[in-house]
């Protein structure tokens, strides 16, 4: 059984969803999820012996929300990594996450190779540091309609999900999944010029078969909570992360590694991810084969549970 609680970490109180024993998996979400888009792994997890532990990543659900927009840097998260790890009485762990969650993730592997005993990252492929500051380069790429431009705007994003947190939600969840007609061939997620981001996502009179309204309710009442601008504080530190990161240009993820994606992801089609999925064996030498799943969009763990499982549960054993 999922139970829950807090944990002081890094300087903020993150709560944290946890079930079973043994050797412990970190999982971290993305936006706009918390703990609950794990609420598949728990069990299997579990039950093959690993101590499975989901934490709501700071300015998310339940946990806390600092106010400076600077509190959420890429080394804050990979320190909140970190700490957890240390905070639940372990030196080392295995680090999976989906969507922002791999990010923080792979830069854990990257940064602190000597707590991540093996990392997998769901959708979002490890980074490589390119040239330029990510929000001004798709700022000049795509004429300020790339969504991360819209997000970095303050509380303008905000303002637009908050006005109905349940719809914002449902059609969001939808919109970005393998079973919107829209992603066989997944399109540039792009803001029109004076519109909003929900704007170009329809609202679905059903729902797929992995996402419940029940479902759709527990994500609402989470953010009932905090909001979206811890989340969307995220995004606004793209370049800062960049400028932070410099010192690991070049750099290698060293760890045991798992990348996993749906081919209907928008991720997938982002400038420059087709090549990064290319370069996984330079920027992850001990990968082993990506899972790509045919038919599944960009929420990996929810729509395709099982598969995930599986991936998840042999990468792990295998290390073991």
């Amino acid at each position: 059984m999922v139970e829950h609680r807090a944990v002081d970490v890094n300087g903020v109180r993150l709560h944290i969803a946890e079930e079973g024993e043994g050797p412990l998996v970190v999982l971290l979400h993305g936006f706009p999820e918390c703990w609950y888009s794990w609420r598949h792994q728990f069990g299997p997890l579990a039950a093959r012996g690993f101590h499975v532990v989901a934490p709501d990543q700071r300015g998310y659900g339940r946990s806390e929300r600092p106010e400076a927009v600077d509190a959420y840097t890429i080394l804050h998260l990979v320190g909140d990594v970190v700490g957890l790890i240390h905070a639940l009485g372990e030196e080392r762990a295995f680090v999976v996450g989906h969507d922002w969650g791999a990010p923080v993730a792979w830069h854990t592997a990257l940064l602190r190779p000597d707590v991540v005993r093996g990392v997998a990252g769901l959708s979002v492929p490890p980074p490589l540091r390119g040239g330029s500051r990510p929000l001004e380069a798709m700022n000049k790429l795509f004429d300020g309609q790339f969504y991360w431009n819209y997000f970095e705007k303050p509380g303008v994003a905000e303002a637009e999900f908050e006005r109905d947190v349940r719809t914002s939600l449902r059609r969001f969840l939808y919109a970005a999944s393998g079973d919107n007609p829209a992603n066989v061939t997944p399109p540039q997620p792009l803001v029109p010029r004076g519109g909003g981001f929900l704007e170009r996502m329809p609202e679905p009179e059903t729902l797929p078969s992995w996402l419940t309204e029940a479902d759709v309710d527990v994500f609402a009442e989470e953010y009932a909570a905090n909001g979206f601008t811890g989340g969307l504080n995220w995004y606004r530190n793209l370049d800062r992360n960049w400028e932070l990161t410099a010192p690991w240009a070049g750099a290698t993820v060293q760890p045991p590694a798992l990348y996993i994606a749906g081919d209907r992801d928008l991720v997938t089609a982002f400038p420059g991810t087709p090549e990064l999925v290319e370069n996984l064996p330079r920027l992850l030498p001990d990968i082993r084969e990506p899972l790509i799943l045919p038919g599944c969009g960009h929420w990996t763990q929810q729509e395709r549970p099982d598969e995930v499982n599986a991936a998840l549960l042999g990468f792990l054993d295998e290390l073991l």
